[in-house]
Parts: C-alpha cells; sequence; structure tokens
C-alpha cells in the first residue's frame, strides 16, 4: 500500500472518504482491532547540547506554534540514524504553518557545514519574509557564531529551547518521532546509502502525500497550495 503501514484509524478514515466510501473511524478502529492491524511505533533521538559555547537566543516562540501563513515560524534540529555501524545526521527546517519540511540536509558527520548548508538551502528555496523566527534547541550548532551571522544577515530572528526541554521544540521532535516509526524502525536496509535514498523518498511523500488530521486531512504542500488560491 501507498501509506505502508504509517496510518492510524483516523488517518485511513479520513483518506477512505477522500477516496469515496462512506466510512465511521469507530468501524475502522474496530476492524483494525480485529485484524491486529496497527500503525509503526516512535521512540526517541540524539541529543547535540554541549553547554553553553557560544550565545544563546532568547525562547521567542514559547511553545506558541501557531501562524497564519507560511514562512513566519521555523524550527530545526538534528537527528542520528544508525543502519548497522553506520550513522547519518539528517538536518531539516520545518515550517510551523504546515509541518512542511522546507529543506534538509544528510551529513555523515554532525559538523557545522551540515547546518550552513541547510541554511543556504533555505534561502534558494523560499522568500524569507520579515519577521520569520528560526527556533531550535540549544545545540552547538545553533550557538556558533557563524550560524548566528547567517540568520542575522537575512533578517531572520533566531528563537532557542529551554535547556533540557524537548516540549520548546515539540514540533520537529514529531516530525522526528514520525519518520523513524514509519520508515526507520519498520524497513531492513542494505546499507546507509539504501537508507538515505529511502529517506529523501519519505520527505517527498511526507510533504505532498502524508495527510495530516490538523491540516483539514490534507498534505503539507496540499494545504499551503489549497490556501494559498483561497487568499
Amino acid at each position: 500500500m501507498e501509506h505502508k503501514g504509517r496510518y492510524g484509524y483516523n488517518r485511513i478514515s479520513i483518506q477512505l472518504k477522500s477516496e469515496g466510501f462512506s466510512i465511521n473511524h469507530k468501524t475502522v478502529y474496530r476492524i483494525m482491532k480485529e485484524e491486529n492491524l496497527k500503525n509503526v511505533r516512535r521512540r526517541r533521538h540524539y541529543h547535540s547540547y554541549k553547554g553553553e559555547i557560544g550565545k544563546v537566543a532568547k525562547n521567542i516562540v514559547n511553545r506558541n506554534f501557531m501562524t497564519t501563513a507560511p514562512n513566519q515560524k521555523w524550527t530545526t534540529d538534528v537527528t542520528q540514524i544508525n543502519i548497522g555501524e553506520e550513522k547519518c545526521y539528517l538536518s531539516p527546517i520545518l515550517d510551523m504553518y504546515n509541518g512542511e519540511i522546507v529543506c534538509y540536509t544528510i551529513s555523515d558527520h554532525p559538523n557545522l557545514k551540515m547546518v550552513i548548508r541547510m541554511l543556504d538551502k533555505a534561502y534558494e528555496s523560499r522568500k524569507i519574509e520579515k519577521g520569520l523566527i528560526l527556533h531550535s534547541d540549544q545545540g552547538w550548532h545553533y550557538q556558533h557564531y557563524n550560524y548566528q551571522l547567517s540568520l542575522k544577515r537575512h533578517g531572520i530572528i533566531q528563537s532557542m529551547s529551554r535547556k533540557g526541554n524537548c516540549l520548546d521544540n515539540a514540533m520537529m521532535e514529531n516530525f522526528f518521532g514520525i519518520m523513524k516509526s514509519e520508515l526507520l524502525y519498520p524497513n531492513t536496509f542494505n546499507n546507509m546509502d539504501h537508507f538515505k535514498r529511502e529517506l529523501r523518498k519519505y520527505i517527498e511523500y511526507y510533504n505532498n502525500d502524508r495527510i495530516k488530521l490538523r491540516l483539514n486531512g490534507m498534505s503539507p504542500v496540499q494545504y499551503r497550495t489549497h490556501n494559498a488560491v483561497l487568499s
């Protein structure tokens, strides 16, 4: 199936209705329970906090993830993926408006080059709106002078979570949990290159095809383009 066991009963109900089937979400839940069908589970990820080695920004977002349009509030973080003895690191930017992955980099090392390249890709792909906030944890990358200088040069306001408080960056944490539970944990990969190829496919799927309940049953890209037409 297209979604490969990634949907729970609520998303399955919405998907079925969008395809013309009239079925109650309670019926879907009952059938899934009877057939022992479960969506995949989530686990935790790597943290990059190494103490205050640079300048720590204020927590401007302060768990207020609400926005009224794209490119008002972005969030970022780094997560580690293990495939056998190999490791890689995913560094994405997520738009809080619709949960869309704006851009990302994949690296074999969690270095500064990884996050600076991520920013460059964001500047290339989106118009930077005045007042745009980019929120992160207090990872060493985000305290680094060159990272903060890049934001300043592009008029981006920096915001940071409080130390050791993952709920302050819940939207990015949520994406990592979804990606790992739907892609990494249920599947077997031949090697790291195989995983990286599938990760790129998954992010494309996540942005364009995977529906979200909070987006009225639309994918992030569908929601953004739909509302752009209405505005």
